[in-house]
This record gives structure tokens, sequence and C-alpha cells, in this order.
């Protein structure tokens, strides 16, 4: 067997790709600068962004097929591949204001009447009937909505003491913890507020609420771009934005903007992809028929114009209304629907896990 030496480590782990993202190990500073070599045993570490990274074992098991197959079959590398992780458990800065949460997703939209918080409501309930622990804002101060969608209009708040302060409680149902501005205002009038106003009432609502540990804090914001937007931004570091669009054009100019808005230097939050709704409308009695009433895949071919991922195309039937109405969320019917919003979940998962992967954690927007 030939002398073995560090480079020649490093290039057989050139061969070795992080799935999802087409780049080798080597390129995204993965392996860390410990290799040692003693005889024909070679020992290293690996460096993964999360302890709970799915591909851990597969990328331990290529990188020692790799080094028995492009150098040779006698290193003794089974076995000696040590896993890192960052120390996730570190003691949170006093200025985070939820500490205890993983990923903050924006579901967001350019404009109104895309189902942007149908979108929100069902991919909280999806996700937390996978086993994550969930949490959903409802940001939309001047149009709340994810009360009656989950049938908790009529919610009474309490405060509890933790840790010597007075936290509110969310509410919870279908195993999501819940805030919205609905639960404290008249389900009958309008919210006429200036934008202070209602700036302060969305903070209190995030850093004055006992949120606990979650998997994913979701939060629906309002439509366009407005203060809402810049404070949450300054307020938090959100992990990713989705941005909710229909295929018709008009919808798809405004959708363009909002990635836009959520890419650019000041507030660049990545955009974990787009999700089409309303992409075609399906007869409940015939699921297998398709009608392309708003135009075809407008939101697949902006997602693909915008280089940004197409997280989901939901289709467009009754069962959606009534569940909204009915405070009945449709993820949880064996329908069609349900079966695109667990895809859905199952989507922005994943996108997440490759986010996290590959890029540095979100900062949040300093203004002066």
């Amino acid at each position: 067997m030939t002398e073995l030496y560090p480079s020649l480590i490093i290039d057989a782990l050139r061969t070795v790709r992080y799935p999802g993202t087409g780049k080798d190990i080597v390129t995204m500073q993965m392996v860390e600068d410990d290799i040692h070599i003693d005889g024909n045993r070679v020992t290293f570490s690996l460096i993964f962004p999360k302890k709970t990274d799915p591909f851990i074992k597969s990328i331990v098991k290529a990188c020692e097929a790799a080094i028995n197959t492009y150098i040779s079959p006698e290193v003794e590398i089974k076995g000696n591949i040590t896993v890192k992780t960052p120390d996730l458990e570190a003691k949170p800065k006093d200025n985070e204001p939820l500490p205890g949460v993983k990923n903050i997703i924006g579901v967001s939209s350019g404009k109104g009447g895309v189902g942007k918080s149908t979108v929100a409501c069902n991919l909280a309930v999806a996700l937390a009937q996978q086993g994550y622990r969930v949490g959903l804002l409802d940001a939309d101060i001047f149009g709340p909505s994810i009360p009656k969608m989950l049938g908790i209009e009529d919610e009474q708040l309490y405060m509890e003491e933790v840790d010597g302060k007075k936290l509110i409680v969310p509410a919870q149902k279908f195993g999501v913890k819940v805030l919205s501005i609905g639960f404290v205002v008249s389900k009958d009038q309008a919210v006429l507020w200036r934008g202070a106003m209602a700036s302060n009432a969305l903070k209190q609502l995030i850093t004055e609420a006992n949120w606990g540990e979650l998997d994913y804090f979701i939060i629906d914001m309002p439509p366009g771009t407005s203060d809402i937007h810049l404070t949450l931004v300054q307020t938090l570091a959100i992990t990713g934005a989705i941005v909710v669009t229909t295929p018709q054009e008009v919808a798809l100019a405004d959708a363009r903007k909002g990635v836009s808005m959520f890419m650019g230097e000041h507030v660049n939050v990545p955009v974990l992809g787009i999700v089409e709704n309303m992409s075609w409308f399906t007869p409940a009695a015939h699921p297998d028929e398709k009608y392309y009433i708003f135009g075809r895949d407008g939101g697949k071919n902006l997602a693909q114009a915008l280089n940004v991922k197409l997280l989901g195309q939901i289709p467009l039937v009754a069962t959606i209304c009534k569940g909204g109405d009915d405070g009945v969320p449709v993820i949880l019917e064996n329908s069609v629907s349900g079966v695109a919003f667990m895809k859905l979940a199952t989507a922005v998962g994943e996108a997440i896990d490759e986010r996290n992967a590959t890029l540095p954690p979100t900062k949040r927007v300093i203004t002066h």
C-alpha cells in the first residue's frame, strides 16, 4: 500500500457529497483539521450542524467507502471517524427572545386572498401531526384569521409566572401552541391601530408569552410588505421564509416582490421556497380530475425563474374552505388536500434541514 498522508485522505473525501446540496463535504468544511495517521490507521472528525442531522450515518459510511475505494481497502478507517456538532445547548444570549425555539418560519404573500393563512394553519397542524413541537403566531394584526380556522375564536388568554416574569399562556389546539391578536380584540370590529401600536402588540405576543421549547415556530405574516414585516425581522432571527402565491399572473408579480424583500441585503432571510396554492380545482367526487381555473404552473415557473424551491402545489377543493370556516383544518382529513399539505410539511422540514446545513444562522435586522 502507498504511504498515507493527509492530502490523500482529503482528496478521497472530496468525492463524498452532502445529499440535497450537491457540494462535497470538504468544500462544505465538514472535515475538521485533525486527520491523524498511525500506520494504516486513519482517524479524523466530521462536523455536522446539529445532532439530529438525518445524514450523519450515511455520510460516515460514505467516507469509509471513499477512503477504502480511492486509497486502499487496507486503510483502517471503519469506526475511526468521530462526529462532532456545535454546542447547541449553550446558554442562550439574554437578548434572544425565543431561546427555546429551534426554527422560525415566516409564511408570507405578496398580496391578500391567496390562502396564506390557510397554508400557515395547515402547515402547523401537519408538522404537529408528524410529531414536532409547533407554535403558530398570527401576526396578521389587521386581519387575524387563525383563531377561526382553528375553532378557538372565543379562547380566553391567561398569564402565568415563569422565573419571576408574568407571561401569556398560548392557546393550544390540534397539538399547536397558538397566539393571535384576534384573542384580545372583538371579532366583529376592525382593528384601527397606528403602526407603532400594532408593532408593540406583536412584540408582546412574541416576547411576553411562554412559548417554551419548539421545533418550529410558524408566523402567519400580513400580506404585502409593511411595518409588521420590519418589526418581525428586527425582533426575531427568522430561519427561513415561505412565499405563498396562486398561479395567476397578478399574484405572481406580487410574490416576486415578496421573495425580493426577504432576499434583499437589508433583510437577508433565506427563502425556503414557494407554495403554489389553488393550483387547480379538483371536485371532491372526482379526485383525479384537474381544472386549471387560475392558470397553470405559474408558481412552479416563478420558483424556477428565481432559483428557489417549489415546496408544494395545493389543489383547490371545497373542503379547504369548509374546514377553515368550521375550525377543522383540512390536514386532519384523508383527502386530496390533506395529502398535499402533509407532503408540504415534509418538504418544508427537508428545506429547513438543508438550509441549516449549508447556511449560517440568520441575524436579526439592526436599524440605526
